[in-house]
């Protein structure tokens, strides 16, 4: 029996004569990958099609063969974009929409990659963009992700209704396309959609928030000017943009939202009455903290709970923090030297900041 490993290398290699020679003596091994791939798998991935029509042709190996992620062929050649593996794959009669594990088709994979072409080909054979995965993710869903314009363009144009779809947590393709800043995207999204302007997923995030959370700050500007998102909206928690900032420690998009669009730097969230110091300072992020000081927020502001941004500094054992808001000048400062270090932390690098400062 021929070395399965050695019959891959052929095939990722392209070495369809060395192939022919190698079987001539013995079969194709069925399962040479130790994910249970075949060599149909082998050569959809690696784009070899003149491999893979030798080994269905003359060896009649199958095309449907699934691996052990339930991954058939077609799905490895949509998800590499392979055009003419999936040409050939689908001409001989492959499922179009058969699934693999997580529920996801080659459509849904093809959707991964910029190929226009490949998704093309899979939806003029009949795959359905509204078949959704475990997640609640459909093919438009993902394209939302990547951000290619002409393939969202396109699916629309198939299919009106791919828009009007949400993930399983709430999530629509607009929350995605912000989220992962692709411009072009958000632009046909609002031309082409009716999203609601401050669509809200499970958490109570929009759009906007996602933008602002993950430092997309053009992104953020057009759905402000041409959806018309609301920048005061709170998520389930009663937290708004800036403190979804704070957390992500995106300085620039807290810059943005106090020195452009004029956002209270002290507002509070509304269940916790944390201000985004405090946020930025239970994560641990001095740059953002000191930004935010810069920008004239209240050092000395407390939340719900009686508690400053040096309590949650020091609850998170961020050291530097810790050091850099005790440096800030912090009003009754003895005073909280006591307390926190009883309560919050018996850490000695965090008992060395409060012996400094008040030695210093």
């Amino acid at each position: 029996m021929a070395d399965p490993r050695r019959l891959c290398r052929l095939v990722q290699e392209g070495r369809l004569g060395a192939l022919r020679e190698e079987l001539r003596g013995a079969g194709p091994a069925l399962c040479p990958g130790p994910a249970g791939d075949t060599l149909l798998h082998c050569a959809a991935r690696h784009g070899r099609r003149d491999v893979l029509a030798y080994l269905v042709e003359a060896w009649d190996r199958d095309i449907e063969a699934a691996n052990r992620d339930y991954k058939r062929p077609l799905h490895e050649a949509a998800s590499m974009g392979h055009r003419d593996c999936v040409q050939y794959l689908l001409g001989r009669g492959a499922a179009v929409d058969c699934l693999k594990k997580a529920d996801w088709t080659p459509l849904m994979m093809a959707c991964t990659r910029k190929n226009l072409g490949v998704i093309q080909d899979l939806v003029e054979h009949g795959a359905n963009p509204l078949l959704k995965n475990k997640d609640g993710w459909n093919s438009f869903h993902i394209a939302s992700r990547e951000g290619d314009p002409l393939i969202l363009q396109y699916l629309l144009t198939v299919c009106p209704a791919a828009w009007k779809t949400e993930s399983k947590i709430g999530r629509t393709p607009l929350h995605t396309a912000a989220m992962h800043g692709c411009l072009e995207a958000v632009q046909v999204l609002l031309r082409r959609c009716q999203y609601e302007p401050n669509c809200r997923d499970k958490c109570g995030l929009t759009p906007f928030m996602d933008a602002i959370q993950c430092g997309h700050i053009n992104v953020a500007r057009l759905l402000l000017e041409e959806h018309k998102a609301c920048v005061s909206a709170e998520d389930s928690l009663g937290a708004q943009a800036i403190h979804r900032a704070a957390v992500t420690g995106q300085n620039e998009a807290i810059r943005f939202l106090v020195s452009e669009l004029g956002v209270d730097i002290d507002v509070r969230a509304a269940s916790t009455r944390l201000t985004a110091l405090h946020y930025a300072a239970k994560e641990g992020h001095v740059s953002t903290v000191q930004m935010l000081l810069s920008l004239g927020a209240d050092i000395n502001a407390k939340d719900a709970r009686s508690r400053s941004a040096l309590h949650l500094a020091c609850a998170g054992q961020h050291v530097a923090c810790v050091e850099f808001l005790l440096q800030s000048g912090l009003r009754d400062s003895a005073d909280i030297t006591g307390t926190l270090a009883q309560q919050l932390t018996r850490s000695a690098d965090i008992l060395h900041c409060f012996d400094h400062s008040v030695t210093t």
